[in-house]
Order: structure tokens, then sequence, then C-alpha cells
């Protein structure tokens, strides 16, 4: 959840990423810690094209995001902790979006792919203040196993590059995105020039998500980050979640591309 000003309102990587996988077809779950009551309040806009299940927590994880010219502040009001117990699934995809190091490392279930964005597991906060800087990649927190991951140039260089996943996607804003794959292997996929840029938000966890689905539906590395590229540009050229395409969409934004 994120707070802004005085207004309240649903974010974070899995609720972007989820809308933008509902918007692709698929029946999206999303699994999350905290008020149950206050978590479906927020989400029921969306509770046509979403399922939750809710561990329940004393809090919800909660930011305030403040901007001063171009420079973002984010404090963590309330933060619901780690995850208490390992979630049962039973999906193709899973992904994984820490909001501050609260995902677990394993589960329960069958999984056909696992995705991760691991902006939540790369920053800290300060216990007198809240605010959230940059941090070591906490490692005892990723995952297992992984398919691929998304993350920004930033994070990437946070991390040093070291994160095990046999496809990691690399995205830098208006500029091309690098994809890596094993054996040093490098692609550039250019982005598409947006002609009215409206909002950011959310867009990098709309390209995870159109990232991760085409992958598991069999395009190749290249071909998946073009239709992310895709999603990740109707989303900015829009105002809010309900900015964020569907396949149809997606499929003619690549070809007027």
């Amino acid at each position: 959840m994120i707070a802004a000003g005085h207004s309240r309102r649903p974010g974070g990587g899995a609720f972007y990423s989820a809308i933008q996988a509902a918007r692709l077809g698929l029946r999206t779950l999303i699994v999350t810690q905290g008020s149950p009551p206050e978590i479906e309040a927020l989400l029921e806009p969306y509770s046509g094209e979403l399922s939750l299940h809710i561990i329940p927590a004393p809090a919800t994880t909660t930011l305030q995001t403040s901007w001063s010219g171009a420079q973002r502040t984010q404090r963590v009001l309330a933060w619901a902790g780690a995850m208490a117990e390992e979630p049962a699934v039973d999906t193709g995809i899973l992904h994984l979006a820490p909001i501050a190091r609260e995902t677990p490392r394993s589960w329960q279930g069958r999984v056909g792919f696992v995705g991760l964005t691991p902006q939540g597991l790369l920053r800290a906060w300060s216990k007198d203040d809240g605010v959230l800087s940059p941090a070591p990649l906490d490692s005892g927190r990723l995952p297992e196993h992984l398919n691929a991951i998304v993350l920004s140039k930033h994070e990437y260089s946070i991390c040093e590059g070291r994160i095990p996943a046999p496809v990691i996607a690399v995205t830098a804003g208006a500029k091309p995105a690098e994809i890596f794959l094993p054996e040093e292997e490098v692609l550039t996929v250019e982005v598409p020039a947006t002609g009215n840029p409206r909002d950011d938000l959310g867009a990098g966890d709309v390209f995870a998500a159109a990232f991760f689905v085409a992958l598991f539906e069999g395009q190749d590395p290249a071909q998946a980050a073009s239709f992310a590229n895709a999603a990740a540009a109707i989303r900015i050229e829009g105002l809010g979640p309900g900015a964020i395409g569907d396949r149809a969409a997606i499929e003619a934004r690549l070809r007027s591309a």
C-alpha cells in the first residue's frame, strides 16, 4: 500500500503486476500480509480482476511518498513484517515482488515459472524516520529457484550483477533494456517512443509482469522484452491502474512500433 500526501491508494509491485497479468487474460491471485479489512477495502474496485489471499498481521505495509523537485523520498509508516508462513500455491507463474524484505524464499505447491522483481531486497529503512535508502542485496532472502529477474539499471548496480537467474532484464526508462542471458550474452531491446508521458508509477512492474507472461508462453527473451516495453509504454501514456493495457492493446502497440 502507498500513502501519498493525504490520499491512500494500493501500490507496490504485486498490485501493478497483478493487474497487468489479469488484463493479459491470466487468473490472478495476490498473496500478501497485513490487515484484511484494510487491504480488502483498498482493492475492492479491482475485485472483478483479482483474487486475494491475505495473511493476517497487525499492520499493513504502508509507504509515504513525497517529492522535492525531481527527488523522491519514501518513508515506511508501517510494516507488516516478513511473511509468517510459506504460501501454498498451484500456479503457472509465481511473481515475487517484495516491497520491504517481506516475501518468503520458499513456498508450498506446484509452480511452473518463478520471476522476481527484487526492489524490496535492495533497500532498508531508518528506525528513526523510516526513510528508505539503497542497501546491499539480501541474498538470504533470494528464492532457491528463479527463471527470470527484472530490475532497474540502478538496482542492478547495487547488486553488482550477482543475481542468479537464466534471464535478467535490466530496464533504464526510455533507454534500451538490456537482457542478460547465460554465457555472457547480452541483448539490447529498444523502448518505443511515448508521445505524451503522463504517469510512470508501476511501469516497471507492468514491464515485469508482461515479460514473465511472454517468457512463460514461449516467446524468446528479445520478443518478451519488446512485448513488455509496449505494455509499459501504454501504462506511461495514461493515468493510474486504469491505464494498464490488455493483450489487444499491447499487440496493437507492438504493430505500430
